[in-house]
């Protein structure tokens, strides 16, 4: 699905995003300023009015071909708290279920004048196709596409980051589990390198870690113990059992044996080091109940910084369309 090159397509001649579909290609600039933005958001929740005008006027669509309860949801309530009208399309009941295109369905949703897609598709690359032929005023959202990226967890992931440790400068970070499967792995490692990281690994079986990612700058570890020893931060994976075809593991047991987090296996890491899990949590398989409700545990602070993320990208790439509109009407070359 994947032609246009994602820097080009992501931004506007300004350089401001005017789409949010992958990390890759963004610099740190961009990146900081979402985290900025993001943090400036994050008192909203203890407010009495937990809104503030930005995209009054505007209409958001959360278009999920995929279910995801918590990502929707978090998407809904950013997109609430910046005042924007909603629309959730239920694709299973929807015109594409009942042999209506993709582009056809997207066409209807540009004529009610629709000012945002947010995307969640099993494809990977759904999401730039679908900027690449919506007409250039609808901004899109990738919240999640196949095995290739999903940017908005890997930026709420970096906020809890940077707001437990400072900085990324001489952070080691360790990601442990189904590599293989995973959109959140590949923009985590995205996110790092660009805001710093001193290190990135990887942990998890053979089967499970292609080693095309030691392409990408990261270590690789099959052991579980030398990979977490002295780092600051561990990311779990959830096991994507509905991906795997073939005898990738030879049992879940097996699995949590060798690469499960427990209280004796997270003592390899730095005593102050957090522990990370984008969700949902299979305890007993990738984590024990004792760490993901530990005090090294920050997976909560996880979901409420997703809600602040996703408002700082939806109001940062609205804003990125406004000033592309305006270059545009102004007779700039777009």
């Amino acid at each position: 699905m994947m032609r246009s090159e994602p820097r080009a397509l992501q931004l506007n001649d300004q350089g401001q995003l005017k789409h949010f579909l992958t990390l890759d290609g963004l610099n740190k600039a961009i990146l900081t300023e979402i985290l900025d933005r993001a943090d400036s958001f994050l008192n909203m929740g203890e407010q009495s009015v937990k809104k503030v005008p930005l995209l009054r006027g505007k209409t958001v669509v959360n278009l999920f071909f995929e279910n995801s309860t918590r990502t929707r949801t978090t998407f809904e309530l950013a997109a609430k708290r910046l005042s924007a009208d909603v629309i959730n399309l239920n694709i299973e009941t929807s015109a594409t279920s009942k042999g209506e295109s993709l582009l056809d369905t997207l066409q209807n949703l540009e004529a009610m004048q629709s000012d945002m897609f947010i995307v969640r598709h099993s494809e990977s690359g759904a999401p730039h196709f679908i900027a690449e032929h919506c007409t250039p005023n609808v901004a899109i959202i990738n919240a999640g596409d196949g095995r290739h990226s999903h940017p908005t967890q890997a930026m709420l992931d970096m906020l809890t980051i940077r707001r437990h440790k400072g900085q990324f400068e001489g952070l080691k970070v360790a990601i442990v589990g189904d590599l293989l499967h995973s959109r959140v792995a590949r923009s985590q490692l995205h996110a790092l390198k660009t805001l710093g990281a001193e290190e990135i690994r990887l942990i998890g079986p053979k089967t499970l870690v292609p080693e095309f990612f030691a392409q990408m700058g990261a270590r690789i570890f099959y052991d579980l113990e030398k990979g977490l020893n002295d780092v600051d931060v561990i990311i779990m994976l959830r096991l994507q059992k509905e991906r795997m075809q073939g005898a990738l593991l030879p049992s879940e047991s097996e699995f949590y044996r060798l690469y499960g987090l427990t209280e004796s296996s997270l003592s390899w890491a730095k005593e102050d080091a957090i522990v990370m899990h984008p969700g949902p949590i299979n305890r007993g398989v990738e984590i024990a109940s004792e760490v993901a409700d530990g005090k090294h545990s920050v997976i909560l602070n996880q979901v409420t910084n997703g809600i602040a993320v996703r408002m700082a990208i939806l109001s940062i790439t609205m804003s990125g369309q406004l000033q592309n509109k305006m270059t545009d009407s102004s007779g700039g070359q777009h």
